[in-house]
């Protein structure tokens, strides 16, 4: 990807137990439409040699064979919820190809778990077996640089937490939240691309539904919108089709290329 262009790639577009949901036999986990089989969520941002990986979830080496990721160059944490930091060991063929440490990124609250979780990779013991290599960055609320692009933290409450989405040149990504404070919506203007969490459309207490997204889209019109972390309540088709023209289901799979303002 050419360094003045953004493409964003969407690794899966599911909710924290993916869809078709284990043992479940609904029109939607029965579907044979490609776009209603969801992983759980996460996305790619290519930009000149350059891979940043947003979470690492329990589908990630699913999603890394799917799209054929040859390299991660440093990955960013949303929060530390299971179905977005349980993949981090599948990072470990990505040291043995390129070599070095893989720097992460996360909230301090976000790093304490995952260092808890898989105190293997951090707690210097040596090992018979091979562990990931790592370097923990702390987010302290401030941009990152990444490799020439600067990767915004947004914070947006998911319940009683408070977590990050990120807003990266003129598009932004949020997932897992149920309300956006005012002083983010203040960030989020003047957008190409938008990714909402959008649940279902029953009130969740979590999570976004299709109609407070839709709100959300409308104050901050961004010129296109997409919506991610689906439950099997929502039919792809169905639901897509009953969307104004600029919102789109996101799907596992989808390409998307933004201008890069840097």
């Amino acid at each position: 990807m050419p360094p003045d262009l953004v493409k964003i790639t969407v690794l899966g577009s599911g909710t924290s137990v993916g869809v078709p949901t284990p043992g479940c036999h609904c029109a939607v986990c029965s579907s044979t439409d490609p776009r209603d089989n969801r992983l759980r969520p996460s996305i790619l941002v290519n930009y000149g040699d350059h891979n940043v990986l947003v979470d690492t979830t329990p589908d990630f080496r699913t999603q890394a064979l799917r799209t054929k990721i040859e390299h991660i160059d440093a990955v960013i944490y949303t929060h530390a919820h299971a179905d977005h930091i349980l993949g981090l060991d599948d990072l470990r063929p990505y040291n043995f190809r390129q070599k070095e440490r893989i720097p992460i990124y996360a909230a301090p609250d976000t790093m304490e778990t995952i260092h808890r979780v898989f105190t293997y990779i951090f707690d210097g013991v040596k090992r018979e077996s091979n562990v990931p290599q790592l370097m923990s960055h702390l987010i302290d609320g401030t941009s990152i640089d990444l490799f020439g692009l600067e990767f915004q933290p947004i914070p947006v409450l998911h319940g009683s937490a408070t977590i990050y989405g990120y807003r990266f040149g003129t598009a932004a990504y949020l997932t897992d939240h149920s309300d956006i404070p005012e002083a983010s919506m203040e960030r989020l203007c003047g957008l190409d691309v938008l990714f909402l969490d959008a649940l279902r459309h029953k009130p969740h207490p979590t999570h976004s539904t299709v109609e407070r997204s839709l709100q959300t889209v409308d104050k901050l019109k961004p010129r296109r919108a997409y919506f991610t972390h689906i439950s099997h309540d929502l039919s792809h088709e169905r639901t897509e089709s009953l969307l104004p023209a600029n919102v789109r289901l996101a799907f596992d799979g989808l390409e998307i290329v933004v201008g890069n303002p840097s």
